[in-house]
């Protein structure tokens, strides 16, 4: 009987906690229902709802004159809500929106873009994204004509989501110092990064929906917030002379196999940046632009450096350059080190002046051993006042700072200054000391360099770059005198391999080995800092190149060419400066030479005792002349493609022809005047060539039967 009582009270108690908790359910969702309805509908609206960004179109990048560098270009993801349309509209045009969305991108046919359509419109899809390729403005422009899609967005369905792509319309010209952005269109290098946030502007937003297919939907209703484009960036960079620039400082570099190399082009006057060239070689033996060598590079810098010496010398004395010095044999011991210059037996005794312009280590180095060796502090301090240890606020990020020690190091020595006097035992960027080169061109004005000029907000001037740094570096006489010394390093000196008759170049040639394991190794960093014209400096440039090899070392060899071709070429194109070259001037001094056989070209002109230079391996050669001086260019050795034989005479032309199974007809006796078959067309395309050509004068090579 108490067992039954127990069990009858458990069972009870069993049945009132189960009425309790069902109570409490069907409360809950009473309370759901009726209570608390309004505030679940609109949290379920909010997951489903969504602000998204609108990307504002980042500020173009503009050179000196205005052209566009860099700049943002709209593109377009195509979608469509195939609910929008009504029956009518839908039905009537369907067939040709299918016909033209198969036709422009290619990638389904009519009637699979058709049942993918109906097929949405049907389940209830709001969002169909139709391609994901981006399209142009101009492809928005023709598919906003086609049927359905003429009627827009809120009755034809159409989405155009608009995409900014960064887009350079010289490609990768300039392209480390321009710089470039990341996949959220932040700037990464250059001066995308260091002027990001005038280039970004303010992004906007825009709501969007959660839809079936876990697609997000743009809803207009007018809550969006507009973007704010960036602002323009104005550059003080020339597209010419940038593209001058890299191509002589490419050519330099696979002429010498190099590692690496930089070109700056300074406007002497106003310390603007009017090019700014890298170059490195990559794993595949190709070169490119992947580190801004120019203001990040630290290298001991040889000899260029002597000028700071130099210039610190006549500071510091009253001495005339034409005064002596004995260089010795080709070796001097300073203290526990010696020190060699690089000619065999030495200079002897020469003035300062051909110590300069000889660029005899053991003379700068005696001269300021001399003058300040009881007090280095007293030179430190000129090279501070050169600008040399300068951390100038330039507008790129990432500029390295000099690295010149202080007499209070625990690293300086005896023989610190005399090694430091001849480029030794410090690091310097090629910015660093291209700024001292135009200041001395500046008349001793030393102008902070610049490469962006002011931010613009359309036509605009939000910000200007014109208030710049500007002091005097030395006495007028000094700066006068290491200007006739410049002028005679290309007049006299080591680099007398590039003077002309047309214009003078002042500059100094610098060679120095390069440290591996705490060791100099027969590895060399040349370079090469000038200005020209000589008389009335226009511009400023340095020319470094890392590591050449095929048995060229100094400066005078690799760097300076590479300068001679920019100061060419920036010449020839300055009608200011070109206007004043006689025509007589231009008179060649020496036979006419056009093209032909190398070795037979090599040997006439080596006994004539004409210089010549050899830019290629091939064995038919044409010639380029620069100055006094032939360089042999290679002619197109490829057996499929036409060469060019112009200037070649009858038996080379005929020789090179039929070598390549051309058959060629010819009268008279000569050279080629032209070909109208042009070089580096396929020879497959050409049965006969016929050649006319004339005594004393060129001849014509004109077409065959195809």
């Amino acid at each position: 009987m108490n067992i039954k009582k127990e069990i009858l009270l458990r069972v009870r108690f069993a049945f009132v906690i189960i009425l309790l908790v069902s109570t409490g359910i069907i409360y809950s969702i009473f309370d759901l229902q009726f209570n608390q309805s309004e505030r679940w509908e609109k949290k379920s609206e909010n997951i489903n709802f969504k602000y998204d960004i609108i990307q504002a179109s980042r500020g173009n990048i503009l050179s000196d004159d205005g052209s566009i560098l860099a700049t943002s270009l709209p593109f377009y993801k195509v979608a469509f809500d195939p609910s929008i349309p009504d029956d009518e509209m839908f039905d009537f045009g369907i067939d040709s929106l299918s016909y033209n969305l198969s036709l422009f991108f290619k990638d389904r046919s009519m009637n699979q873009y058709k049942k993918l359509i109906i097929e949405a419109r049907d389940s209830g899809r709001r969002y169909l994204l139709l391609n994901r390729n981006k399209i142009g403005y101009q492809a928005k422009k023709k598919l906003s004509s086609w049927p359905i899609f003429r009627e827009g967005r809120l009755k034809g369905g159409v989405l155009f989501e608009k995409i900014d792509q960064r887009y350079r319309p010289f490609s990768k010209l300039g392209y480390r110092t321009i710089g470039s952005v990341d996949e959220n269109n932040r700037g990464t290098v250059g001066i995308e990064y260091s002027f990001n946030s005038y280039l970004e502007g303010n992004n906007g937003e825009v709501l969007k929906q959660k839809i079936a297919g876990n697609y997000w939907k743009p809803i207009y209703d007018g809550t969006e917030r507009q973007p704010k484009n960036g602002k323009d960036i104005v550059t003080t960079l020339n597209v010419n002379l940038q593209d001058i620039s890299e191509s002589a400082l490419l050519k330099g570099l696979v002429n010498n196999d190099a590692d690496n190399g930089c070109v700056i082009l300074m406007e002497v006057a106003t310390g603007e940046i009017k090019a700014i060239a890298n170059f490195s070689k990559n794993k595949s033996g190709y070169y490119t632009e992947n580190y801004n060598h120019a203001i990040q590079g630290m290298h001991e810098p040889g000899s260029t450096f002597k000028l700071a010496s130099m210039l610190a010398y006549l500071e510091d004395s009253d001495v005339s350059i034409k005064d002596s010095i004995d260089t010795g044999d080709g070796e001097y011991k300073f203290y526990s080190e010696i020190m060699k210059d690089h000619k065999p037996g030495g200079y002897g005794k020469i003035t300062i002046k051909e110590v300069f312009e000889k660029s005899s280590n053991i003379g700068i180095a005696k001269l300021i051993d001399e003058q300040f060796g009881l007090d280095p502090d007293k030179y430190l301090n000129y090279i501070k006042k050169f600008g040399l240890n300068k951390s100038f606020d330039f507008q790129l990020y990432g500029t390295s700072l000099p690295s010149i020690k202080e007499s209070s190091d625990s690293a300086w020595s005896k023989v610190s200054l005399p090694w430091i006097a001849h480029g030794y035992e410090f690091m310097l960027t090629p910015l660093h000391t291209l700024s001292l080169y135009n200041a001395v061109a500046n008349g001793g004005v030393y102008i902070e360099p610049r490469i962006v000029r002011e931010v613009r907000e359309a036509n605009k001037v939000i910000k200007s770059f014109d208030d710049i740094n500007s002091f005097k570096i030395a006495k007028k006489s000094s700066i006068n005198t290491v200007k006739e010394l410049l002028r005679g390093v290309v007049e006299n000196g080591t680099a007398d391999n590039i003077k002309n008759s047309y214009y003078q170049i002042s500059g100094k040639t610098g060679t120095a080995k390069k440290v591996s394991n705490g060791k100099y190794i027969n590895r060399y960093y040349t370079s090469f800092a000038g200005f020209f014209p000589s008389d009335n400096p226009k511009y400023s440039c340095i020319v470094v190149i890392d590591n050449p090899k095929k048995y060229r070392i100094y400066g005078s060899d690799v760097a300076a060419p590479v300068f001679r071709e920019i100061s060419d070429k920036i010449f020839i194109s300055d009608k200011s400066y070109f206007s004043d070259i006689k025509k007589e001037k231009l008179i060649a001094s020496f036979p006419l030479i056009r093209s032909g056989y190398k070795k037979d070209l090599v040997s006439l002109t080596n006994t004539l005792g004409i210089s010549n230079h050899s830019e290629t391996e091939n064995d038919w050669v044409r010639t380029k002349v620069i100055d006094n001086s032939i360089f042999w260019e290679g002619i197109n050795s490829k057996s499929f493609l036409v060469p060019n034989v112009v200037g070649m005479n009858l038996k080379d032309a005929v020789f090179i022809l039929e070598s390549r199974g051309l058959k060629v007809n010819y009268r008279g006796r000569g050279r080629v005047k032209k070909q109208n078959v042009s070089p580096g067309s396929l020879t497959k395309n050409y049965k006969i060539i016929n050649i006319t050509h004339y005594k004393l004068n060129p001849f014509i090579i004109t077409s065959g039967d195809s």
